[in-house]
């Protein structure tokens, strides 16, 4: 799909007089879609960290057990990996941006909903219903900034996941107001939900702003030939049709540009160990500093911050470092700076010490993530998505891995110690991190537009 973006210069309207204003067309389109995707990744992290932040306040309402509370906490991501694996199913069908504005605001009230549910018994299918969402909209959110990133033919994953950040920052800063303000679990959660589905809404209209073209505008430009199917633009960013007149034209060439699992799977057990780190920081740095380390319960959500503050530093200078020098280096010195960050998390002597060390795990892990999706889209030459759904599953297999293992071990011994088992995970990132070479070989889409 990366020769999507280059075929008639992104030509609106498919007219022979597109053609001729192609670039500064094509160019606003880019950086229009570049807008709208970073604010669905800002509403998506907002709306995730809002919620993990609340995680203490919600065991406190219902009165949920550690035992209890962990069986919810992995229900998410395993209920999240069938929603990835739904996206990558419906995205060459309707389309991954059609996905990421229906899906986008329903996350933000699933959101909500946690926070009105009055019992666990309903809480749990309220969680279901936030993961499954959760799952939809990370993997079309991911192979739209993928598609992005390849028209604009330069490393943009980073800046994208840097929006992610930002406003998992804004959602835990909103749970620490809703602390110093008194206000109910309900009312801070809507706050977040508000602004999200007020922002999704925007994007949503922005996008169709630029209109689509009609479902034969790609054949209708003169003087262009192609062999791809007819395009429709839902994001501003051009999609396949679908995949049923590829497989008729070219079965076999189509079944040949498979993505293949074995590079997926070496990066993806790198995006495992992050996740696993992650979700030991999401689920449990609020509760470890509040319980563990006796921080007040403004002061505990702030942990959760500066993992996410110094992951957002990381990605803004990220995508600088990996187009000048590669991905492995950025990677193999994230691993690195990751595990110390979590060592000092293990050996934090007070509530401070450990929010330090959160923010060298964000800032040295910052990078994997954003770069195992660029290694996805390059090694998806037909641009399905599938390539980008199957890494996302890893993300999952890391959270539920996490959530399991850490709130497993906190039982068994402390939390404290269940923060040494990703410290020593972190490791294994250095090892891995020669796979994410690929993401420096051509084919991205080669004509770069402003930013």
């Amino acid at each position: 799909m990366s020769g999507s973006g280059m075929t008639a210069g992104g030509a609106p309207g498919g007219t022979a007089g597109g053609v001729s204003g192609a670039g500064g067309d094509a160019g606003a389109r880019d950086r229009r879609a570049r807008l709208v995707v970073t604010a669905f990744y800002l509403v998506q992290g907002m709306c995730f960290a809002g919620l993990l932040a609340q995680v203490p306040t919600l065991q406190h309402d219902l009165g949920i057990s550690d035992g209890t509370l962990t069986l919810i906490l992995l229900l998410v991501p395993v209920v999240a990996g069938v929603g990835s694996v739904l996206a990558g199913a419906l995205a060459p069908r309707v389309g991954s941006a059609r996905l990421l504005h229906v899906c986008g605001p329903l996350v933000a009230l699933a959101v909500l909903g946690a926070g009105l549910a009055p019992t666990v018994t309903i809480l749990y299918p309220v969680v279901a219903a936030v993961g499954l969402l959760l799952g939809l909209v990370d993997a079309s959110m991911n192979m739209q900034g993928v598609e992005v990133e390849q028209r604009y033919g330069r490393s943009l994953l980073n800046s994208f996941h840097g929006a992610w950040s930002v406003g998992g920052i804004l959602g835990s800063l909103a749970a620490v107001l809703a602390h110093s303000l008194g206000w109910s679990l309900a009312a801070g959660l809507g706050l977040v939900a508000a602004v999200g589905v007020a922002v999704d809404l925007v994007a949503t209209a922005a996008a169709s702003e630029d209109g689509a073209p009609r479902p034969d505008a790609r054949e209708a430009v003169p003087g262009v030939v192609t062999a791809e199917p007819p395009l429709r633009t839902v994001t501003g960013v051009p999609e396949p049709a679908g995949p049923a007149g590829r497989e008729r034209a070219d079965a076999g060439a189509s079944r040949a540009a498979r993505p293949p699992w074995g590079p997926l799977v070496l990066v993806g057990l790198a995006v495992t160990i992050v996740y696993v780190a992650d979700s030991a920081t999401s689920n449990w740095s609020t509760k470890y500093i509040q319980d563990a380390l006796g921080a007040a319960a403004n002061v505990a959500p702030l942990g959760l911050a500066a993992y996410l503050g110094c992951q957002l530093l990381g990605r803004l200078a990220a995508d600088r470092q990996v187009n000048r020098y590669g991905p492995v280096a950025p990677v193999a010195v994230g691993g690195i700076v990751g595990a110390a960050g979590l060592a000092a998390v293990t050996l934090a002597p007070g509530p401070w010490v450990a929010v330090v060390g959160f923010g060298l795990t964000g800032l040295g892990l910052s990078v994997v993530v954003p770069l195992a999706f660029s290694v996805a889209g390059r090694l998806d030459p037909e641009g399905t998505g599938v390539a980008v759904a199957r890494v996302n599953l890893f993300n999952y297999v890391g959270f539920v891995v996490g959530a399991g293992l850490i709130g497993g071990v906190a039982e068994l011994l402390s939390l404290r110690l269940a923060f040494a088992v990703p410290a020593l995970l972190a490791l294994g990132v250095i090892a891995l991190a020669p796979a994410f070479k690929v993401a420096a070989r051509d084919g991205v889409a080669s004509p770069a537009v402003a930013p």
